[in-house]
């Protein structure tokens, strides 16, 4: 995921920030990038009509762009299984230069680690004579670890003690030293061979390639010993036998720490300070192993790659944008607050939609959107210019979208009917819902001013839904710290908002709109625009009683 790059609008997203991060994915897909649209947050019902209406799916939502363990450049390591021998676990470190291994099961998951400390000290711990029976060592892998070939007698057969013993001695001494169920290292004596299954082994290991008489496998057969051959000499053969040890036997499965692909970096760190491990399994969310991540990949984290749409605020943006890399930004409101480690491509137009800007991109490069696309930044640029009878809409807004609309194969009237019908129907919404259908958060010196708006064709349906609205206002503004709060109803055919507010600086209202500020509620004709009307008398208005 290291290039891709994600494309979003701002928070409490509207029709042209959805459908803006839709369009200029695609046409950076065109370019030949990776590229994923998202939201950040729910889509409105308006947006929901939208790309219900032109097959577009929902972008995935994201709420935040913090530096992950997916953003690390973290070693890969791939898992082994519990049941390999500690020998082919050190040859494997040998071979790609690793100092742990992750341990899983069938389907990948961890159950647990082993390390190249883990090996030595273990295999130190191996020198008791059991250690083949507590561990459960099978039979094919010590065939597998002495490089040995099986002569006689059959896996189910295997019942050992565990204890291993060197034949060195002649055979009339052996009875101290050898006892049922024991496994006897011997070389190519016959009368050593025959002591040993007499005395009950369960298994002989011939050493040096020696030779074991037909006599002595008849023997081993009737007393169900098994018989294994190696080159080894019984020096060697000795020393690797415990190396046959499966490494699930010494593997660290209890009390793990490990990170999952999707934590934050910033919490990690805390985790590593305490444990001071060198190193710690990453998995995914079906507990699948990753690989390992130390303290030194913490330096080498990559930054997400952002596209910023229809805003340059800070408090509208994605949280973490501080750990994020931004690549451009390509809006058409006010300057906000937003800052960035290098120069980056920043667009913004005096224009009445963000979609209006993308769509001019497509046209400008010689690209023909999909019928999809086209509708998605119509409608867009319907819904933000409020079909073209906002202040803040351009000639380019309405050529534009009259591009788009033939495109689309749409009537734009007919459609911007059944969109604002759509997005205006209150049945069913909390006062929560409706404050925070289209809602921005602005910051003017010390006041902190929230603003909401919704499109509706139905002024008369707030009624039912105004005390309880202004009520729950009043008690966001009180918990958040709002200088004043206020929710525009905006009917576009009558081009006017009904004025709902809240909040103990009343006055910044009463000046703004030169409006009473008794009941909570007003209507002012010709109000239609946030960015154009609303937020600059605003800022006006507190700029003057400063």
């Amino acid at each position: 995921m290291q290039n891709t790059i994600y494309i979003t609008g701002h928070k409490n997203p509207d029709t042209d920030s959805i459908c803006a991060a839709i369009a200029y994915s695609e046409y950076k897909k065109k370019k030949g990038l990776d590229t994923i649209p998202l939201r950040l947050g729910e889509v409105n019902r308006e947006t929901q009509f939208v790309l219900k209406y032109f097959g577009v799916d929902v972008p995935s939502i994201m709420m935040d762009v913090k530096t992950q363990v997916s953003d690390l450049e973290f070693d890969v390591v791939s898992p082994v299984s519990p049941d390999i021998s500690i020998k082919t676990a050190w040859s494997i470190m040998k071979k790609n230069n690793v100092k742990v291994l992750p341990v899983a099961d069938e389907e990948e998951r961890l159950i647990g680690i082993v390390t190249l400390s883990d090996i030595t000290k273990n295999y130190l711990d191996t020198m008791e004579n059991s250690i083949l029976s507590i561990s459960r060592t099978p039979l094919d892998t010590i065939i597998e670890t002495l490089d040995a070939k099986l002569i006689c007698g059959r896996e189910s057969d295997f019942n050992t003690t565990g204890k291993v013993v060197i034949a060195a001695m002649t055979c009339d001494c052996m009875d101290p030293f050898v006892e049922k169920g024991d496994i006897v290292i011997t070389g190519n004596r016959e009368d050593s061979q025959i002591k040993s299954i007499e005395l009950g082994a369960a298994c002989l290991i011939v050493t040096c390639g020696g030779q074991v008489e037909k006599e002595v496998i008849s023997l081993a057969e009737r007393n169900k010993c098994i018989i294994i051959t190696t080159q080894h000499d019984t020096f060697n053969t000795s020393r690797l036998i415990n190396q046959s040890v499966p490494v699930g036997f010494i593997m660290t499965h209890q009390d793990l720490v490990y990170f999952d692909i999707g934590d934050y970096v910033e919490d990690i760190q805390a985790k590593m300070l305490k444990t001071r491990y060198r190193s710690y399994p990453v998995v995914d969310e079906h507990y699948k192993i990753k690989g390992f991540v130390s303290r030194y990949h913490l330096i080498s984290q990559r930054r997400k790659k952002v596209i910023l749409l229809d805003h340059n605020e800070k408090s509208q943006t994605i949280d973490g944008i501080e750990q994020a890399e931004i690549l451009e930004i390509i809006d058409h409101h006010r300057i906000g607050d937003i800052q960035t480690m290098n120069p980056v491509y920043f667009k913004n137009e005096p224009v009445g939609s963000t979609s209006t800007i993308i769509a001019n991109q497509y046209f400008e490069d010689g690209i023909k959107p999909s019928r999809k696309i086209a509708g998605i930044m119509c409608a867009a640029i319907i819904s933000d210019t409020m079909y073209f009878k906002s202040p803040t809409c351009t000639r380019m807004d309405m050529e534009i979208a009259q591009k788009l609309s033939k495109i689309a194969d749409i009537d734009m009237e007919a459609f911007a009917l059944m969109m604002f019908k759509a997005g205006s129907a209150l049945e069913g919404k909390s006062s929560k819902d409706i404050l925070y259908n289209d809602f921005k958060d602005y910051h003017f010196g010390e006041h902190k001013i929230g603003i909401g708006q919704i499109n509706s064709i139905d002024r008369d349906s707030i009624e039912k839904y105004r005390k309880d609205l202004i009520d729950y206002m009043e008690e966001v503004c009180d918990s958040k710290n709002y200088s004043v709060m206020l929710l525009l109803l905006t009917d576009i055919f009558k081009e006017g908002s009904e004025l709902i507010f809240a909040g103990k600086n009343k006055w910044i209202i009463s000046k703004a709109f030169k409006v009473e500020v008794d009941g909570g509620s007003t209507f002012v004709k010709g109000l239609v625009s946030r960015k154009k009307q609303v937020v600059p008398n605003i800022a006006s208005a507190i700029q003057m009683n400063s």
